[in-house]
């Protein structure tokens, strides 16, 4: 554990409202959830009891103090979904992937996770993964599910599907181009940003179909992690007014040439994106 590392985040909020959140947010995007050393360390920082950051921890449902799997996956066990056979359900889930409810498989690849209401119960049983809800779910569609899951949920085929289409974006401050001809991603120039964030530095290239998610880097930084992302030209920072509908994470705007606006979620992992044509 970077103790340091811990204790300049404090200082950089200290004094701030909402402070203590902000810590713990930092420190969570930083390690992918808040191991019991780092609550200390803020206690210790922050000069509050480890009882008060620890109640602040466990309260809010976005904190993790376990590691969390690339995939969550919610059974819900509440009236509608359990009279329709939601418990029978959550067991071949457990049987599927060899965990209980708050573990993660051994890959790290799913967090098991159940819920007393998902918000639709006349669909039930319902099963979300990763965000994306399956209605009516009986236990011989669970492998199926979770083999969908690993396959990636939101893959597109991106020359076929007509909801996908490319663009060529320009830097919003210096207006230069971002495209990179050098650099292929989906079988097309890539947009490429200059990422900062955790202590690392380096090249992020997205895909330039909105549409496709395909991301490229050579800078390693924790997942749900958020960078700072700027022009690799005039090296402004890039940062717009807006925030992500996804996971409310600062978003960076940049200039489509044939008329709009780019904005782009800077959260690892996210793939929040709204395009604003003019």
């Amino acid at each position: 554990m970077d103790v340091e590392a811990i204790l300049a985040t404090v200082q950089k909020y200290q004094g701030k409202r909402g402070a203590l959140i902000s810590i713990l947010e930092e420190v969570q995007a930083r390690h992918g959830y808040l191991p019991a050393d780092a609550l200390e360390a803020v206690a210790a920082g922050m000069g509050r009891s480890l009882v008060d950051v620890y109640g602040v921890a466990t309260f809010y449902r976005a904190f993790r103090l376990k590691p969390r799997g690339k995939h969550l996956c919610s059974v819900c066990l509440g009236t509608a979904c359990h009279v329709r056979g939601a418990p029978r359900v959550e067991e071949e889930v457990e049987k599927q992937l060899g965990v209980t409810p708050g573990g993660t498989t051994p890959d790290k690849e799913f967090t098991l996770e159940t819920v007393n209401c998902l918000g639709a119960c006349a669909l039930g049983p319902v099963v979300v993964v990763d965000g994306k809800y399956f209605s009516g779910v009986s236990t011989t569609r669970v492998k199926e599910i979770i083999r969908q899951s690993r396959a990636g949920l939101d893959k597109v085929e991106v020359r076929s599907d007509p909801r996908v289409f490319p663009i060529a974006v320009n830097c919003s401050r210096c207006n230069h181009t971002l495209m990179d001809p050098d650099h292929s991603l989906d079988g097309a120039p890539s947009i490429r940003l200059t990422a900062a964030g955790g202590g690392s530095h380096g090249r992020l290239w997205l895909s330039s179909f909105y549409g496709s998610d395909t991301v490229d880097s050579d800078v390693e930084m924790p997942m749900h992690s958020t960078a700072d992302l700027y022009c690799p030209h005039c090296h402004s920072e890039l940062r717009g007014p807006w925030s992500c509908p996804e996971c409310e994470a600062p978003m960076a705007s940049l200039i489509v040439r044939a008329g709009g606006v780019l904005q782009v979620c800077s959260r690892r992992g996210c793939k929040g994106r709204m395009l604003d044509v003019c």
